[in-house]
């Protein structure tokens, strides 16, 4: 008798015990034996699981692989991401000539020099969130009082999105990005953030300011580029996308820090120049994007000795190629000192992350100023215990208990 085929191993996120800075051993070990292989997904489905640097650079850079989330095939994250997979369309899930055309409409609001006008912005909110932490006392949830709302309130300031329904858009983008969320569930929060930000679109109409979502208001009304529901989408992305990330770089990488005194002395004490070191390391080291970038082929390609037919999935998995010592020497060492200029964790080729300048600046200025406005900052729990978000779009922590 002929046996049936062996199904491809199980894609997974979850981490050894003790190590919730590197990627899951079962993934990050296919580097090195089997660089381009076939998995299983959450529904049976199979990609193909690309671990190498080069490889993913390559792919990502071309024209034959597509972004595309309405293809038949294409490598949806879960359930929930399946189900919203056309509701939740935008640039970032659109190819070229397409992608391109949206995306320029935002290049403006996110280039070096725009967010370095909104440095001053930063500072002062940082120096609020930290006044209110010492005020409040030792502990408290790193989370909560200083991570979350740094990148909310600059992301709202820039959209023109009300601080105050912090609340409700942080529950709704939670419920979209968990990974265990039902088709309904995250079906029902992506509709309430866009009928939410559709709404404050139109209200820009009628009261302008001078905000992204203003012009977003102008492109939809006045000169007709735009529809409501597409200027509401692609402020979703911008809003969610915003603050999820940056939060958790934010809490993770004080976590991360925390493991390693020297590193957090020199990022707390270092010049400017070499804090900007330490945030790339950082970005390689713990790469948040964990299910990395899904894409589809529309041809055939060949990549790596590897042939790929047109229509099979595809995953780039950014934190196992951030860690390839073909690239980066001793790559899981956390290293402040290192050039990891060239991590992909902002992604490669035409969809390399939008806001990276915006992210770089807000990072740049939290980690040495909450390391010295609490210079005893440390965990009020166990590393074991710490939540962290493997059940999340976005990896960090739930929750970062310190004490100072």
């Amino acid at each position: 008798m002929t046996e049936a085929p062996t199904a491809p191993p199980a894609y997974t996120t979850s981490r050894a015990a003790g190590c919730p800075f590197d990627p899951p051993q079962a993934m990050s070990g296919l580097l090195g034996s089997e660089p381009i292989s076939r998995v299983t997904l959450w529904n049976g489905a199979t990609a193909w699981y690309v671990t190498r640097h080069a490889d993913q650079v390559a792919l990502l850079r071309d024209e034959r692989i597509s972004a595309d989330n309405r293809l038949p095939s294409y490598p949806s994250i879960s359930a929930g991401s399946e189900a919203t997979r056309a509701h939740n369309r935008s640039f970032i899930t659109m190819d070229e000539p397409e992608h391109n055309e949206q995306r320029k409409r935002f290049t403006g609001d996110f280039t070096i020099k725009r967010t370095k006008a909104l440095r001053e912005r930063i500072e002062r909110i940082i120096g609020e969130l930290l006044d209110g932490m010492e005020k409040a006392g030792s502990p408290a949830d790193l989370v909560t009082s200083f991570a979350l709302p740094l990148p909310s309130l600059v992301i709202c300031e820039l959209l023109g999105v009300p601080y105050e329904d912090h609340g409700f858009f942080q529950r709704a983008s939670a419920v979209i990005i968990d990974t265990r969320s039902s088709a309904q569930d995250a079906l029902d929060a992506s509709q309430e953030l866009v009928d939410y930000l559709g709404d404050l679109v139109e209200k820009k109409v009628r009261h302008p300011g001078d905000d992204l979502l203003s012009r977003l208001a102008a492109d939809y009304l006045v000169t007709g580029i735009s529809t409501r529901d597409e200027c509401a989408k692609q402020a979703r992305l911008l809003l969610v996308a915003g603050h999820e990330t940056t939060a958790n770089m934010i809490a993770l990488g004080t976590c991360a820090l925390l493991q390693n005194p020297e590193q957090l002395a020199a990022v707390r004490d270092g010049d400017p120049r070499r804090v900007a070191g330490a945030v790339e390391e950082l970005l390689r080291y713990l790469t948040i994007t964990h299910l990395g970038r899904r894409r589809v082929a529309t041809q055939d390609i060949e990549v790596g000795g590897q042939l790929i037919r047109a229509g099979e999935a595809v995953i780039c998995a950014t934190d196992v190629a951030n860690r390839d010592p073909a690239v980066f020497e001793d790559p899981d060492r956390l290293d402040i000192d290192r050039n990891a200029r060239r991590h992909l964790a902002f992604g490669s080729g035409p969809h390399q992350c939008l806001g990276q300048n915006l992210a770089r600046i807000e990072l740049q200025l939290a980690y040495p100023a909450l390391l010295r406005r609490l210079p005893g900052l440390r965990l009020d729990r166990p590393l074991e215990e710490i939540p962290f978000r493997t059940d999340m779009a976005v990896y960090g922590v739930h929750e970062l208990p310190v004490a100072w």
